[in-house]
């Protein structure tokens, strides 16, 4: 009887732990930030094979620049940039695309260059309606936002990378400037399957990375996180590498900011150095995080977003109706004195 008894009370717990998910859990708590902070979720099917989901303003306001944020590889877009939304959004009309392979976003294409992720990104752009905007993107998708600003320069107006080696090079592996020696284990590591490899992901990625992760919860992370397009996740990756040269990099004419972690062991510090010099002193602004890893967004998102509002928040990048609306406001609420001070 107590055999029966201690089976049953086990497989109860097995399947009242197969029913609840906190990484999925977490999933709807997310949804609930972004709608809450006023964007809805938005599918564009591109008529190719491809459909790009983002999440879009909930009434785009014409008086105010467009912001696009593009995440990085490993969790969706809500779970890099739900700490920054309710910032950016009183001053821009915020799009935040889950890019090809992430969240609901798929293609049936072979392409899998950023190219082609970043010619998708536009197309779902165009179908909103959206003709200017300025392009943030985390690590990967830091190499989404260079090829957009590198393909569409008359759209795209700023550029601002985090942590992104646009400027590596296939050699760059050869020469033993990463921790990973081969495309195929970098994506072994991005797309763990085992607890001890997100370990390892956590590792590469956090300057102080957590002490200890349950095995049930890097489960529940792998089964919702890394188990979809899983073949297809690891040819982004291999395309990111194979064959690439830095002496093919195209130069963006955009004004650039560059965000990295001095500690970043995914995309060593050296690659931003390469791309400042690149672009020119005048071109690209440089700011290092001190004790930052690659995961600046999430180890330092106070920093973080200190330096993309400097760099987004200045008249550049309001309509000039709006400033001059602004400016005339502030005349009738400040005195002369005010305004003498001011």
């Amino acid at each position: 009887v107590l055999s029966v008894s201690a089976t049953l009370i086990k497989r109860r717990r097995e399947s009242m732990a197969s029913c609840f998910s906190y990484v999925s859990s977490r999933n709807k708590c997310y949804q609930y930030s972004f709608s809450r902070a006023g964007l809805r979720s938005s599918t564009s099917d591109l008529g190719d094979g491809t459909v790009v989901h983002c999440w879009i303003p909930q009434s785009h306001i014409d008086t105010k620049p467009t912001l696009l944020l593009l995440h990085g590889i490993g969790a969706n877009a809500m779970w890099q940039w739900d700490r920054f939304i309710d910032r950016f959004i009183p001053r821009f009309n915020v799009y935040v695309p889950d890019l090809i392979f992430f969240g609901d976003s798929y293609t049936t294409r072979p392409d899998r260059s950023e190219s082609f992720q970043a010619s998708c990104v536009m197309k779902a752009m165009d179908g909103y309606g959206v003709r200017t905007m300025t392009v943030a993107g985390l690590s990967y998708g830091g190499f989404v936002a260079y090829s957009l600003a590198a393909q569409f320069k008359e759209r795209v107006d700023r550029v601002v990378l985090i942590c992104a080696g646009v400027a590596l090079e296939e050699k760059d592996s050869e020469d033993g400037m990463f921790k990973v020696k081969s495309p195929e284990e970098a994506a072994a590591v991005l797309f763990p399957q085992s607890p001890s490899m997100l370990r390892r992901l956590l590792q590469l990625s956090f300057y102080k990375p957590p002490i200890w992760i349950p095995s049930c919860f890097a489960m529940d992370y792998i089964h919702v996180m890394c188990k979809d397009y899983l073949q297809e996740r690891k040819e982004l990756v291999e395309a990111l590498h194979k064959g690439r040269r830095f002496s093919n990099l195209p130069k963006i004419t955009q004004p650039a900011l560059m965000i990295w972690g001095e500690e970043d062991q995914v995309f060593p510090v050296e690659l931003a150095h390469r791309l400042k010099r690149y672009l020119g002193e005048n071109r690209a602004q440089l700011v290092l995080l001190k004790k930052t890893g690659h995961a600046v967004n999430e180890e330092k998102p106070k920093e973080m977003y200190k330096h993309m509002k400097s760099f987004l928040c200045t008249d550049a990048m309001i309509p000039p109706n709006q400033i001059n609306a602004n400016r005339l406001m502030l005349a009738n609420l400040i005195s002369p004195d005010q305004q003498i001070n001011k």
